[in-house]
């Protein structure tokens, strides 16, 4: 587990605004349920029909490896009873992808405005990098890794130790997430640097949740991803071994740390 004592001093040099004080205490009675984005109906000639995302909703997918996002505009179904969509991008480009090609799906508002703007933010959010993820969300790799002892540690009963793009949310900014939030959230915790403490899972081949790794699978993730790192000098991420007789390490993004700091950071625990 983290040295939660020598975070003092990196919180110290952070902005005010780059921390928000996460409120843990009642995640312990928190259980987080995976529902199903699709099921089944059957029709009266037998043929079972899936539950499709209805028209209007915006939904990133992917078409020939590439991801796009759009707006549902008509539903079918095969004589199979598998779901097909039209959709249509920013640019008014049509695609017809299977239902197994979206990858996540957020139903659109009933106001025309608030549907516009909305869309809006929603494109652009799906080229975020990793960096404007933290930012937008004011999550930070800290307080990524305590929501995933928070969870870790949290009694497993029905939950199993899950979380959910809304449930990180909660936990790090004690309010419920808004569409838009829950969208970010799920980006983030696809990204490499949540695969240190969170492993996907997935429904009908899309990612809904997250399953919390165990520490020791942790430790060994972030040695991994330290050492994939710490050569690449055009990285996000600074890794910074906090003992030079373990192997933890500090996972920190380098655009929110000034570079003096993290050198006399690391320069202070070498003397130790």
């Amino acid at each position: 587990m983290m040295n939660h004592s020598l975070f003092l001093l990196y919180l110290g040099a952070v902005s005010v605004n780059a921390f928000v004080q996460p409120q843990f205490a009642n995640v312990h009675r928190r259980v987080f349920v995976v529902a199903p984005l699709c099921s089944a109906k059957t029709t009266d000639d037998d043929v079972s029909l899936q539950n499709a995302f209805g028209v209007g909703a915006f939904v990133e997918f992917q078409e020939k490896k590439r991801t796009h996002v759009g707006k549902i505009d008509t539903v079918e179904h095969k004589s199979s009873g598998g779901a097909r969509y039209n959709i249509i991008d920013s640019d008014g480009k049509k695609y017809s992808v299977a239902d197994k090609a979206v990858l996540y799906s957020m139903p659109s508002p009933n106001s025309v405005g608030q549907a516009a703007k909305l869309f809006d933010d929603f494109c652009r959010a799906q080229d975020a990098p990793d960096v404007s993820l933290q930012d937008q969300l004011d999550i930070s790799p800290y307080l990524l890794e305590m929501a995933w002892e928070e969870v870790l540690s949290a009694e497993d009963d029905e939950g199993g130790h899950i979380m959910t793009p809304n449930a990180l949310i909660e936990l790090v900014h004690s309010h419920t997430a808004s569409a838009l939030e829950k969208y970010l959230a799920w980006k983030l915790l696809k990204t490499d640097l949540a695969h240190v403490f969170f492993k996907e899972i997935k429904d009908h081949g899309r990612v809904v949740a997250f399953k919390a790794k165990t520490e020791k699978a942790v430790e060994a993730a972030k040695q991994a991803f330290c050492k994939s790192h710490q050569d690449n000098h055009t990285s996000d991420y600074q890794c910074i071994p906090y003992s030079l007789l373990d192997n933890d390490y500090f996972l920190l993004a380098a655009v929110r740390v000034p570079y003096y700091f993290v050198t006399i950071l690391h320069s202070d625990k070498i003397k130790d």
